[in-house]
């Protein structure tokens, strides 16, 4: 990388809580945040945002009559970029935004959906409410923003993505600031379905639905989740840095399957080794796991982490277990866990599994992954 790229703020929403301060006691806390809850007719478990993070979104709802139709998808982002923001004391408007989701405002779709089928008819915002441009161009307005708002989607990689690109963008030039992440409201009964009839959802109904990092289960475990979370982003050296990304890395293979990676996870030893070019390995201290709660998605990763640490290999963890795979705003919310561990210099592990490595006397530098279908990794190398 050419100039040294600062995260000055970090703004979140998710069942952990929506300011550090809780984010950082949740984790301390070894209870998961899935609960079973009645999504439609049926019961699952899934991690929803806290009632307190819940009453801040109905209020930013009623807040403005053009809010009252926008999907919760929007609305998280819109939430979680004002704290951002404002953290981070941008307050010219002149910065640009890319905000992605994997699935956008599917619980507005639905809706819209259903309608059709029950009258030949849809509502004249229909179009306009459920586009994927929707969560960058509203975050934008909410902010009174001038400069380039972005909206994409590359599945469950999609906020790191983001992140990769405001990188680009600060790295040309053509941009010194920027506003990356994610958002996903994916809590709905035709999603929950879908993840379902894939055979990848959890059967497990004790204290952890999610056995995310646990190699040795025989059922799958992925548990959604909702929320949003958002980086800013700035060139050079700064004295409110929470953390700098030091290196970026990307990849995408060859699928031998519709949904599945290959068995070592050859797109995440190539992003994982372009993130790392150049680095003593020994310096990198934690990685945070995609780790879906898969027993192929988890143990593919792992494996890849193997081949490229070698002997060397760091602490390893990931936060599924604890707030669901919450899709395209996943690999933002583990890059705040990331953060948070630095700041904190505690690293946060798994409650039901054994840490076989030894934790290191400090926290220096972490890895953050994250992939999505299609086998688009990223790897994101951040350092204090």
């Amino acid at each position: 990388m050419k100039n040294k790229i600062a995260i000055t703020a970090l703004g979140s929403v998710s069942a952990l809580g929506d300011n550090p301060k809780s984010v950082w006691e949740s984790y301390l806390n070894p209870e998961s945040l899935i609960r079973f809850e009645t999504v439609g007719e049926t019961i699952y478990p899934v991690a929803m945002l806290s009632a307190e993070t819940k009453r801040t979104i109905d209020d930013l709802r009623k807040s403005d009559v053009k809010y009252k139709t926008l999907d919760d998808s929007v609305l998280y982002a819109v939430a979680a970029s004002r704290k951002a923001v404002e953290q981070a004391g941008w307050k010219d408007g002149h910065f640009g935004i890319n905000i992605g989701s994997s699935r956008g405002a599917t619980q507005l779709f639905e809706k819209y959906h259903r309608e059709f089928l029950e009258t030949g008819a849809t509502a004249t915002l229909a179009s306009p409410t459920t586009t994927l441009g929707n969560i960058a161009s509203w975050v934008a307005n909410d902010l009174n923003n001038d400069g380039p708002d972005i909206s994409h989607s590359i599945t469950c990689s999609t906020a790191l993505h983001a992140l990769l690109n405001g990188v680009a963008w600060l790295e040309s030039g053509m941009a010194d600031k920027f506003l990356v992440g994610g958002s996903e409201a994916p809590l709905t009964p035709f999603t929950l379905a879908q993840m379902k009839a894939m055979k990848i959802y959890s059967v497990f109904q004790d204290a952890y639905p999610c056995k995310a990092f646990d190699f040795d289960k025989k059922s799958n475990s992925m548990v959604l989740g909702e929320g949003a979370a958002m980086a800013c982003l700035e060139t050079g050296e700064k004295t409110n840095a929470l953390a700098y990304v030091e290196g970026v890395g990307y990849a995408t293979e060859l699928l031998q399957h519709n949904v599945s990676i290959s068995s070592d996870a050859e797109c995440f030893q190539k992003s994982m080794k372009m993130a790392l070019k150049g680095v003593d390995l020994t310096e990198v201290d934690v990685v945070v796991m995609h780790a879906p709660g898969t027993i192929k998605g988890d143990l593919s990763e792992k494996n890849a982490i193997e081949k490229v640490f070698g002997n060397a290999i760091p602490l390893l963890t990931t936060n599924k277990w604890k707030i669901g795979h919450t899709f395209g705003s996943s690999g933002m919310l583990s890059v705040e866990l990331a953060i948070l561990m630095l700041q904190q210099q505690q690293f946060i592990g798994i409650p039901y599994c054994d840490v076989p490595y030894s934790k290191p006397a400090v926290i220096r530098k972490v890895l953050v992954n994250a992939v999505g279908f299609g086998g688009n990794a990223v790897s994101v190398l951040l350092s204090k």
